[in-house]
């Protein structure tokens, strides 16, 4: 379980931001009003309050700072070591010890004018010292800023620094740059690590996860380190020396024995032996990489002598118990991560010897044998000299014989496909494997039922006459079309092209009556002033009607009604109904009466009562709409709110709208 959250540290205001949050809490949370006319014991106690308050805020402030930032001397080694490499631990530490004092600085002020104000004689002099006292802390403030300033950046830092558990089971990976250790933890864990072929694309430590025999292992990622100077390595090697130095863990030693690293095996081997220190009493493993450009039988006799040496130098950092080195098995092991050749059996290597060692470390400790006292192996007694071995009956022998024998002849479905033809000619069957009591039923076509009846059932038993007939139709048009192909080739080369015409003309129409059918309900209404080939006048509308024989005058008086538009008609002297036609006079009245209608349910306000709308009176009606708009409320909030909309949770936040700082400017502190 990872025991440093550095996620949560609380976030470092800047020294004016500090200033203003304090300040405008203690405006907000003391009282404002004072009059001179009150008892000097209340001014006092009045301005006292504010200078205690401000100075228990900024107390309260500066301490969370301090005591949720990690104290390097108190964490593990490994924590301090990285902290100290990244950020310098004087800087750290003075920059939380300048917060320190400013804290005890504020209280002495604190103090010193709270006293000060005990033996105030006026108001005028009572304000003097709470604005001096004020005053004086965020002087205190403005000076520790640039240290503020320098523990954000810090704690920023800190929070995207990955979770490593210093106690867990680790598996550290280090190595010169560019041979292959980030490909090999994107492979075994699910961390995306950037891969490039240069060096030091890998800048920090990076955190894998995998399981091994139902545990979980924790897989790092460490930097390149160059052979040179410890003086004079970076910070960026300096993180994966101080990972190699603090944590208790399976070391896999990268070695790219092609040289397409930019790195020759004999340096290497040279920053091996330098850096073998950090290697003792842990398990070590040397991993050949990149076998799928050279193999390792194929380097050179130096080389081979080189990675022999590299070979018994792993062998003595871990020694066992009695003095003895373990075994040579797995300390040497080869694999490619480009085609994953030997990459699971790395990790499974390492995860194995890792688990070893701490098994006999805990068997080492002082714990084991207070679970050892608690556990009790029973021996049974030899009654006489006989063998007796595990008996196992001779049918079940046979039946497994018989079992391993019918597994050899029996064949597999990729078997089966690969001998019909391969993937997408191939198709298992899936009812090979049906229990029936005739296995010619097997492929049998199973009936369709469709609202519980067989699909079976509704097919007509005269189809197949129904089909011939179809199919003489079908011969009897043939051969009328047939029929007109040979008057088209008696007919003379001018008929022909008259034919063509008259044919052509009409699938125009047809197509033509085809789309003003289609689109006669969507299609707009023409306004006159666009209607430039004059198709749609009521003059051409008439002419056409006289052409056929109809009278157009009823039609045209229509027309020209309709062009007149919505407008109602005023009454002049009489009531508006009389005035019409005998013959619109009924039609007119129902529509005059829904016009007046909607047009007074529009008028109405809403909370009106009508009956028939299914309310009581009034009051249900207005209570019933006051229900409907509070449901509505949290709906219409919702709906508004999105990633891409301008959403305002607090309209009014009541840091800045409470209060009694109605008049005047906020900044005049």
């Amino acid at each position: 379980m990872v025991q440093y959250n550095f996620k949560k540290i609380t976030v470092v205001p800047a020294g004016k931001d500090f200033i203003d949050i304090i300040l405008s809490r203690t405006q907000r949370q003391t009282p404002t009003v004072v009059h001179k006319g009150y008892a000097i014991s209340r001014l006092r106690q009045f301005y006292m309050r504010k200078v205690k308050y401000t100075q228990t805020n900024f107390h309260e402030k500066l301490s969370t700072i301090i005591e949720e930032f990690p104290r390097l001397d108190d964490i593990h080694p490994f924590y301090g070591d990285l902290l100290h490499v990244l950020y310098n631990k004087d800087h750290y530490k003075l920059a939380l010890g300048q917060v320190n004092t400013a804290r005890n600085l504020i209280s002495k002020i604190a103090k010193d004018y709270v006293k000060l104000l005990k033996y105030g004689d006026s108001l005028y002099r009572c304000k003097s010292l709470k604005v001096a006292a004020l005053g004086r802390m965020c002087t205190v403030i403005k000076r520790i800023g640039p240290s503020l300033a320098y523990l954000e950046q810090i704690r920023q830092h800190m929070a995207r620094l990955p979770s490593i558990d210093p106690n867990t089971r680790t598996i550290l990976i280090c190595g010169y740059p560019n041979v292959g250790k980030s490909s090999f933890i994107n492979k075994i864990t699910r961390a995306d690590v950037d891969v490039q072929p240069y060096a030091f694309t890998t800048k920090s430590l990076f955190v894998g996860h995998t399981d091994y025999k139902y545990l979980r292992y924790q897989v790092i990622d460490t930097p390149g380190i160059l052979d040179r100077p410890f003086e004079d390595r970076n910070i960026i090697e300096m993180c994966s020396i101080t990972a190699l130095a603090h944590l208790r863990a399976a070391v896999l030693f990268f070695l790219d024995i092609s040289g397409s690293c930019g790195y020759s095996i004999a340096q290497q081997a040279a920053l091996f032996h330098s850096i073998k220190s950090l290697f003792m009493n842990k398990p070590l493993i040397i991993v050949c990489n990149k076998t799928d450009l050279q193999p390792l039988d194929g380097i050179s006799e130096e080389d081979k002598k080189l990675v022999a040496e590299m070979k018994s130098e792993a062998m003595k950092t871990l020694v066992g118990q009695g003095g003895e080195a373990t075994s040579d098995e797995g300390v040497l092991l080869t694999m490619s991560t480009l085609t994953e050749d030997g990459v699971i059996a790395v990790k499974n290597a390492a995860c194995e010897r890792l688990l070893e060692q701490r098994v006999e470390l805990k068997m080492k400790s002082k714990k084991i044998k207070d679970c050892l006292n608690r556990i009790h192996v029973a021996i049974p007694k030899r009654r006489d000299q006989k063998e007796r071995p595990a008996f196992i009956p001779q049918a079940v022998l046979d039946a497994r014989a018989k079992e391993s024998a019918n597994q050899e002849k029996k064949k597999l479905e990729n078997d089966l496909e690969e001998e019909n033809g391969g993937a997408g000619v191939y198709s298992a069957s899936l009812k090979k494997h049906y229990l029936l009591a005739n296995d010619e039923w097997k492929e049998d076509i199973l009936p369709e039922i469709l609202d519980g009846h067989n699909v079976a059932d509704f097919i007509d038993p005269d189809i197949l006459s129904r089909l011939e007939e179809l199919e003489r139709e079908h011969g009897l048009q043939e051969e009328v079309e047939s029929d007109d192909e040979m008057e088209d080739q008696q007919l003379t080369p001018e008929e022909q092209e008259a034919l063509a015409a008259i044919r052509k003309k009409k699938s125009l129409l047809v197509k033509e009556h085809r789309i003003k059918k289609s689109t006669a309900e969507s299609r707009p209404t023409v306004p006159r002033k666009f209607d430039k080939d004059k198709k749609f006048t009521s003059e051409r509308m008439g002419r056409q009607l006289s052409a056929l024989g109809i009278d157009p005058s009823a039609a045209i008086d229509r027309a020209r009604s309709k062009s007149r538009g919505r407008k109602r008609e005023r009454s002049v002297g009489g009531d508006y109904e009389d005035q019409m036609d005998i013959d619109q006079q009924s039609n007119k009245k129902q529509k005059v009466r829904s016009h007046s209608r909607s047009m007074s349910r529009m008028s109405r306000p809403p909370t009106e009562f009508q009956p028939g709308e299914g309310y009581k009176d009034k009051d249900q009606k207005g209570k019933a709409l006051k229900l409907f708009k509070k449901s509505a409320q949290k709906r219409n909030k919702d709906a508004r709110r999105g990633e891409s909309d301008r959403v305002i949770p607090t309209l009014k936040p009541k840091h800045l709208y409470s209060g009694k700082r109605s008049n005047g400017k906020t900044t005049r502190r």
